[in-house]
């Protein structure tokens, strides 16, 4: 039997419980991803998902709560110049990163401490 992988579906970070409004504030409101519904069985344990594009990014509830450090989603951007001025304007830090030849990118801390790519290729 052979296979082939597709694509990529969605990327699951995780969050505390009660950060859905946090969530909402950050992802939406600021980096605005459009927020969809989760089906109903797995809207009772929490989170909130977001898509943008054809992919998804799902927040889940993980109790006890630990931020990924090291493993992240990196998004690509266009006008990763107008990224840093938005998060700039909206006091949210960021370090520049220029080890990967051919692309600018920085990373991001969410509001739960899980780690965030951004990177335009040249």
């Amino acid at each position: 039997m052979t296979f082939e992988i597709k694509k990529l579906d969605h990327v699951q970070l995780a969050g505390p419980k009660g950060c859905e409004q946090t969530a909402r504030e950050f992802f939406s409101g600021i980096l605005g991803l459009i927020e969809v519904e989760k089906p109903e069985e797995l809207a009772k344990r929490g989170g909130v998902w977001f898509e943008f594009a054809t992919f998804q990014l799902h927040i889940g509830i993980e109790e006890p709560f630990s931020p990924a450090k090291k493993a992240h989603p990196a998004f690509v951007v266009e006008n990763i110049e107008g990224l840093k001025h938005h998060l700039k304007e909206h006091k949210i830090a960021f370090t520049e990163d220029d080890n990967l030849p051919g692309a600018s990118r920085i990373h991001v801390l969410d509001p739960f401490g899980n780690r965030l790519e951004f990177l335009e290729w040249d």
